[in-house]
Parts: C-alpha cells; sequence; structure tokens
C-alpha cells in the first residue's frame, strides 16, 4: 500500500496509506463527517461522545472519552488513520499516538477552517470528491442564510456553562457562527470560553437596548434547561433568552449542512423583544 504526505490543519507533515482501511475518529462532529462522506466500513472506533449517527454510535468501538482516550484500546485497533482536533483532544494524549499512528489533526476557529477540514479529510480518506461536494453545499446554503439577516442589529451571549457562567469568546468557532447570522458577540474582545458574573453580563449589555439583547444558552456542554432562562432574565428583564442546539453552532462537520437552516429560524424567532423560547 503507498503512502502520501498530507499536511494537517497545525502544519504537521502525515504520512497517510492513500487508502486508509482502519480509521479512528476521536471528535465527534468529524466522526459523523465520516459517515456523511460515506466511510462505513473503513471507520474502526470512535469516542463515547460520538452520538451520530446513532447507528455508529451502538455499534462502532468505543475508545473512551475526547480528552480521556483509551490508548491501549486504540493500540488493539491498529488504525492506519487516526483523525483528531487541537481543542477537544488532550495535546499528551495525540503527541503519544503520533509516536505511533498516523494522526491528522485539524484546528479550527471559523467556517472557512471547517470547509477546508472537510475537504482535506475527503482527501485523506480518500473521498475527495464527496468532500469538495459537501464543502460547497454548506457554502451555498451559507450564502443563502445572509439573505435572512435581521435589519435590527442583535447583540448576543453564548453560554455553554453554568457554576462558573462561562460563555464564548472571540476566538471561538461559535464567536464565527454568530456571526455568520449577523449577532455582534458581546464577548468578543474575550479569549477563548471566559467566566463571567451576571453582573458583569449586565454591563457588557448596558449600552444595548433591551429589544437588541439576545442570550443564548446552549445545550451543550452544559444542558441548558427552561429553569436556567429566570436567573438570567432577573437581571436583563427584557432580553430575549433562548435555549439553543449547541450542534448547531459547534459541530464544524457535516452538521453544517443543516445549521443555516436553523440559525434562520433563530433569526425569526429573536425578532419579538422580550419573548422567550427553546429552539432545541
Amino acid at each position: 500500500m503507498g503512502y502520501r504526505i498530507h499536511i494537517d490543519q497545525l502544519h504537521n507533515e502525515v504520512s497517510i496509506p492513500a487508502r486508509p482501511r482502519r480509521i479512528i475518529s476521536v471528535v465527534p462532529s468529524q466522526t459523523e463527517l465520516l459517515y456523511h462522506l460515506g466511510l462505513e466500513e473503513e471507520v474502526v472506533g470512535i469516542t463515547k461522545f460520538c452520538v451520530h449517527p446513532e447507528e455508529w454510535f451502538r455499534n462502532k468501538t468505543r475508545i473512551g472519552g475526547t480528552k480521556t482516550l483509551d490508548l491501549d484500546k486504540i493500540r488493539a485497533l491498529q488504525p492506519d488513520l487516526i483523525i483528531a482536533n487541537k481543542e477537544e483532544n488532550q495535546q499528551e494524549q495525540i503527541t503519544a499516538l503520533q509516536m505511533e499512528f498516523p494522526v491528522w489533526v485539524s484546528d479550527i476557529h471559523t467556517l472557512d477552517e471547517a470547509l477546508q477540514m472537510i475537504r482535506r479529510v475527503g482527501e485523506i480518506t480518500g473521498y475527495a470528491k464527496q468532500g469538495l461536494a459537501l464543502s460547497m453545499q454548506i457554502q451555498e446554503q451559507f450564502k443563502g442564510l445572509h439573505e435572512a439577516l435581521p435589519v435590527t442589529e442583535l447583540h448576543a451571549a453564548y453560554f455553554i456553562w453554568r457554576n462558573p457562567w462561562m460563555v464564548a469568546g472571540g476566538d471561538t468557532f461559535i464567536h464565527h457562527m454568530l456571526a455568520a447570522c449577523g449577532l455582534t458577540n458581546v464577548l468578543a474582545d474575550m479569549p477563548r470560553y471566559p467566566a463571567v458574573t451576571l453582573e458583569e453580563l449586565t454591563t457588557l449589555f448596558k449600552d444595548v437596548p433591551p429589544a437588541q439583547q439576545l442570550i443564548l444558552l446552549s445545550s451543550e456542554p452544559y444542558p441548558f434547561k427552561e429553569q436556567h432562562i429566570a436567573e438570567i432574565q432577573a437581571v436583563l428583564p427584557g432580553a430575549q433568552i433562548r435555549l439553543v442546539d449547541g450542534e448547531m453552532f459547534s459541530w464544524y462537520g457535516s452538521r453544517l449542512l443543516e445549521a443555516p437552516e436553523y440559525l434562520r429560524e433563530l433569526l425569526h424567532s429573536s425578532s419579538y423583544p422580550g419573548s422567550t423560547g427553546n429552539l432545541l
């Protein structure tokens, strides 16, 4: 079997079989991407968080969590390609695996980088045409989303955790998804996922009219529910507060096909000041 040199998104050179036959994915959104590309037989291992597609979750060998990989299980599967991510996996574990197997690592902060990843994963797995077609389809759908952008500018805070409250900052993929649907992230100047108090939140929104205040409570990694809306509504009584599907904002594989329509619905429902809603 011949090998080819591919460059991952950390600019590492990775020697990968021309057509990998035993692939392990340690990133949920990229696992779903592999399914969409048609790699049913080639994928032999996934994480316990790779819940899509359901049949893979039920039937594929699970090799631990994204940050708690079972290296012995991975070794037993003898992969000829491992697909990982800089943010979602632990560097020490990935470094250990790179000593033994070809590991291709993605690093995604923007929609363009996600589309690049989709094309490259297609290339390294032998499904280049499928990867290119998928990336072009996603790109077209996001172009269509721009036509639905709200006339009134909405300022948003996207919550991912509680105790402490944590939100998405400006150097995250979530931030770029907010921008894709015309939302201004009030935490844009903050790095990664900063912790904030609800009092600090009121300061961030102090110059924003209530009708333009939008709070998004994600379904993951913290499972926000209806009861959490009241806590924030108490300090921002005029804000619109939504429970949203975190996969639509943070999964950067084939899930992006569904995101534009979901985001369009979010924009439509957010045109009613002071309302609350559940978009899960």
